[in-house]
């Protein structure tokens, strides 16, 4: 029978004869580029809007964020990392079949498609908004007709994909050097602009109940911020093919790198951003829906900001479209497989890919052409998925699952389940009418 064919599998790099002496290894290129390919994944268009979703509360709950944000992003993506490796084999969606049973994978996979593929159509359409609206207004180009323009971008970045995972993490990581540093310059930049009026707001004071109900709402900003979890299910398959036993340790080292990276060079970013402006231009900024840089561009008056921002974006969204990319295509074959296999049918590997890739072309296209204003719905809807995902079916795991039974009685997994739990009852509140 021929499974899903896994982007590790498809991997040339991977050497399955070499699985101990690799593991001995400190730190090797390979570490390195899917560090990069986590924090390309995990740091989006979604950080230029942070300083304002996660500021407009005040110092003390964004301090409070601050503090949180490496333990509650480390501790639930290196659970999903276990969960995924505690597999004889296969990627998530087989996992969880073999953990909790057909039944259960069908449903599971189906939910981790519905999760991941309406944001990959979003990017779709912010790529083609962004660069449409970047040669309208920067360049002074009348863009090409929507539909041409959406169709050259999405098939850009399906000659990426199609020349197989190790291509597009690598891509990937080359993507993050300039996004990083244009969020390090940017951030140093703004010094010179940082004034008490932030701090001030440290010393109003503030209802607990407010207090807690500002810091229960941002969590899952805070979440989907650093969040990276469609690529894990490769990473995890990747390190078991590289490093074997030692597959767990090695993994867990790499995602510790990649949120410090994340920790430190976002929030390095959001600081400076909310201490060169005051609470009074942080709910102005929130109540225009737009990025941070956009509004520092026309606060400031700075045109190289203006120029800087759909550039960055331009950037940030490629990355995240790639890495979403990974997950979207392993939900989307997982399905097919699985509705075959219960059919006693089998797809070649080829086959799968062309068919995976075909659907992508034509649905992003599509949305991307007509700009749906659904797409904001479709993807806070998909937001309690996710965190069920990430935060709560790795610990239900290793209550129930003998390979990951080693894992239980770790603090860790209460503060992991306590941080899922809030991030999904604010989730709901939040789109509750």
């Amino acid at each position: 029978m021929t499974d899903v064919r896994t982007p590790a599998a498809e991997n040339p790099a991977v050497d399955r004869t070499r699985n101990t002496d690799a593991a001995h290894k400190d730190w090797s290129k390979s570490d390195t580029t899917w560090m990069l390919g986590l924090y390309g994944t995990a740091i989006g268009a979604g950080t230029l809007f942070l300083p304002i979703n996660a500021g407009v509360g005040g110092f003390w709950p964004l301090l409070i964020l601050a503090l949180l944000a490496f333990p509650m992003t480390f501790f639930a993506h290196r659970g999903l990392t276990r969960f995924v490796l505690s597999g004889r084999s296969g990627d998530i969606t087989e996992v969880v079949e073999e953990h909790f049973g057909i039944g259960a994978g069908k449903l599971i996979t189906l939910l981790y498609f519905f999760a991941i593929f309406p944001i990959l159509l979003v990017y779709s359409v912010a790529l083609t908004n962004t660069l449409s609206s970047f040669l309208e207004h920067q360049l002074h180009i009348a863009p090409p007709p929507r539909a041409i323009l959406s169709l050259v971008l999405i098939l850009g970045l399906m000659a990426i994909v199609r020349c197989g995972q190790n291509v597009i993490v690598k891509a990937m990581s080359v993507l993050v050097y300039p996004f990083v540093a244009a969020l390090l310059l940017l951030g140093l930049s703004l010094i010179p602009n940082w004034n008490g009026a932030f701090f001030a707001s440290a010393q109003e004071a503030m209802p607990l109940s407010t207090f807690l109900k500002t810091l229960w709402l941002a969590i899952p900003v805070m979440v989907f911020s650093f969040n990276h979890s469609p690529i894990i299910s490769a990473f995890a398959v990747d390190q078991k093919q590289r490093y074997g036993a030692e597959a767990e340790r090695k993994s867990s080292g790499i995602l510790a790198m990649a949120h410090g990276m994340m920790v430190v060079t976002v929030m390095f970013f959001c600081f400076s951003c909310v201490l060169a402006l005051s609470p009074a231009d942080l709910a102005a900024a929130k109540a225009q829906n737009i990025s941070i840089l956009s509004y520092l561009a026309n606060h400031f008056q700075t045109p190289v900001i203006a120029y800087a921002a759909p550039l960055i974006a331009l950037v940030a969204i490629t990355k995240s479209f790639l890495g979403h990319y990974i997950g979207a295509s392993e939900g989307f074959q997982g399905m097919i497989v699985k509705s075959l296999r219960g059919r006693g049918k089998v797809m070649s590997a080829s086959w799968l890919n062309r068919a995976t890739a075909l659907f992508m072309i034509l649905s992003c296209w599509a949305v991307a052409t007509f700009n749906p204003s659904i797409l904001g719905m479709i993807e806070t809807l998909g937001g309690p998925v996710i965190a069920c995902l990430l935060f709560l079916m790795p610990m239900y795991a290793i209550r129930r699952v003998p390979a990951l039974r080693q894992y239980s009685g770790q603090a860790s997994n209460v503060f992991v389940v306590l941080i899922g739990l809030i991030a999904l009852s604010a989730i709901i509140y939040s789109v509750l009418p």
